[in-house]
């Protein structure tokens, strides 16, 4: 079975594949101090929860936070006695290729999520991504990833907002009722949740008005399904998209 894994700035999540399905998935604390062994216990754990046994003899690792590798290679190495393919190293090749300016280092999880974006929905994509940072990445016709956008999160915008004005409390990201709001809760989320719709929707258009050809809007990560309700903007919502192209990617290098 392949080990699957997805490294945030603030998540991390493991996925076991058998080949056909996704048999559980699991999230933790994106944390460069846990070791292997910690990895290892906390994973055992959940999977005999779960009754799953861990046969495991293939990993696959998109990490933003590249200090969390190691400990990922040494758990795959000392637990599973594989190497892990790494997204972003030379010996990973990717099904789809990059056209960007030369020496750019692009997110390997933008790229992740370009190869399942691709191989689940053809090319001429936008996939907004509400993670850490929200991200647009643009695929070609040809599924090439040719660059996109990078703006702040969600949260990381709420966050801001409540250390940069001390009369400001810390509110949760949600739709509100009325756009106009009658108290300070109402009143920030209605910005942030209607800031980010307009955020969207804007990027996307002129990312629409510079590629002059018909293009959908794939969304992903934890606060998608809410900016959904907002406003027309997606043509589908891929809950597992990142996991999804480790697959690809993993099956694409263990044909070559």
């Amino acid at each position: 079975m392949l080990l699957a894994i997805d490294c945030g700035n603030t998540n991390t999540v493991f996925s076991i594949w058998d080949g056909e399905q996704f048999l559980c998935t699991m999230r933790t604390a994106t944390d460069q101090r846990r070791t292997a062994d910690q990895y290892f216990v906390w994973l055992s754990t959940l999977l005999s929860h779960h009754k799953i046994t861990m046969d495991i003899n293939a990993v696959i690792i998109s990490s933003t936070v590249p200090r969390v590798v190691f400990n990922l290679r040494v758990l795959s190495d000392r637990y599973f006695g594989c190497r892990p393919l790494v997204v972003g190293k030379p010996e990973c090749a990717l099904p789809v290729g990059m056209r960007v300016d030369a020496g750019t280092t692009v997110g390997p999880d933008r790229l992740v999520n370009t190869v399942a974006g691709y191989d689940r929905h053809g090319g001429d994509l936008i996939i907004v991504d509400f993670g850490t940072a929200t991200t647009f990445d643009v695929a070609d016709q040809d599924g090439a990833y040719i660059g996109g956008a990078i703006a702040p999160g969600v949260n990381l915008s709420l966050r801001a907002l409540h250390e940069a004005a001390a009369a400001l409390p810390h509110v949760d990201v949600t739709k509100p009722a009325r756009v106009i709001g009658t108290n300070t809760i109402d009143c920030m989320q209605s910005g942030v949740f209607w800031g980010y719709v307009g955020l969207v929707n804007g990027i996307c258009e002129q990312i629409k008005a510079e590629f002059s050809r018909p293009m959908k809007v794939i969304s992903t990560g934890g606060l998608a399904p809410l900016f959904q309700q907002g406003h027309a903007l997606f043509d589908a919502f891929e809950d597992d998209l990142t996991m999804h192209g480790l697959t690809v990617i993993y099956e694409y290098n263990k044909e070559k």
